[in-house]
């Protein structure tokens, strides 16, 4: 399917589609796109294409990555090969040239998509030689680096779940989700990868919080309830602070970049540097805009938060719509984007659902 590419902004949201309640000088969001199926990551692009990834948390997930059209419509990016993996017998393809089930986009501003793969449909089982970070060349909108994440990266259990590029295009930071969580440093040129803080207490989850939608815990209906460690990122606008917190979790970190890409670093002198930074309360994405402050999704509130500066996070945005924020970006006139997962919404939390869930791509407007 070919599109126009997106060369103008969106047109202004009517009222029917700001935030309920929100006062002319208040940010309040606006539709950009509707999709049939969950999606998790956004990005957009230096020059303005935006892209979106759609998680194989079920199977009936007919794109993994695709570029998003200003009439709305999806086209499966870079081709539809990269997208046609299947878990099938049938299909016999290769999971290290193949989406298997991607988790995050994210455009570096020099011409580059990246595509973070942690190749673990459902969330279980990972497929062997499926983790893996593709970089794009946006110019031919051709595959130009696949970074393979062997056991000792991604061992069997690990969930890659969103990844940030530091300012010099030198390396890639990811945070590790899974049953134990951890950051991944890699090194983009080289494609050489380093597992760090895995099992430390900064990147698991926090037993005593649950997390809960409307008042209530978000449990599976065998008692499993949300166990997501390490997962929201950020890194700082100058590329020399990595901050990062669980799900599961309340209480965001920040460790010195230098210190992560030092390979003569011990594990306890690369935990002494890390630093609590404050308590976000639940989250998902993170982002640092181009502003310098930190928003923050709040799954439990349908909101997003933000913080500036020393003070504790506040509610930014409010709105029933926001149905589990999960992936922010910011676009390269300053937009923020947001979608909205509906994680609370899955057939793994509410059997009687359907398992593909219409989801959104929202912008907010200030």
């Amino acid at each position: 399917m070919t599109f126009q590419r997106p060369t103008m902004p969106l047109p202004a949201a009517s009222p029917a589609d700001r935030s309920s309640g929100a006062a002319p000088s208040q940010p309040w969001v606006e539709k950009v796109a509707d999709f049939a199926h969950q999606v998790t990551g956004v990005t957009v692009s230096e020059t303005g294409r935006i892209f979106v990834n759609f998680p194989r948390w079920s199977e009936d997930s007919p794109i993994s990555v695709a570029e998003l059209g200003q009439d709305g419509s999806l086209r499966a990016y870079p081709d539809a090969t990269w997208n046609s993996w299947r878990n099938t017998a049938k299909w016999q393809m290769s999971a290290g040239d193949h989406f298997v089930c991607v988790q995050s986009v994210v455009a570096d501003q020099r011409g580059n998509l990246f595509v973070l793969d942690p190749a673990a449909p459902a969330q279980a089982q990972m497929v062997e030689g499926g983790p893996k970070l593709v970089r794009i060349d946006l110019a031919t909108d051709t595959v130009a680096q696949t970074i393979a994440f062997d056991k000792t990266i991604a061992p069997q259990g690990s969930y890659l779940n969103d990844v940030r590029l530091s300012p010099d295009g030198a390396w890639a930071f990811i945070t590790d989700s899974g049953a134990e969580g951890a950051i991944i440093v890699a090194d983009l040129a080289s494609g050489a990868a380093r597992r760090l803080l895995a099992g430390h207490p900064s990147t698991q989850v926090e037993p005593e919080v649950e997390v809960s939608v409307q008042g209530q815990p978000l449990r599976r209906p065998d008692g499993r309830g949300i166990e997501f460690s390490a997962d929201g990122i950020a890194l700082s606008n100058d590329g020399q602070w990595l901050l990062w917190q669980a799900i599961k979790g309340q209480t965001l970190y920040r460790i010195p970049t230098a210190a992560l890409i030092d390979q003569e670093q011990s594990a306890e002198a690369l935990a002494s540097q890390i630093e609590k930074v404050g308590i976000n309360g639940v989250a998902d994405g993170l982002l640092i805009d181009n502003k310098g402050r930190m928003i923050i999704t709040a799954p439990e509130e349908n909101a997003l938060r933000i913080r500036e500066g020393d003070s504790e996070p506040r509610i930014w945005i409010k709105d029933d719509r926001l149905r589990w924020p999960d992936t922010l970006t910011q676009g390269p006139d300053g937009t923020i984007y947001v979608t909205t997962s509906r994680i609370m919404d899955m057939s793994w939390f509410k059997p009687g659902n359907p398992d593909a869930l219409p989801t959104t791509l929202w912008r907010i407007a200030e």
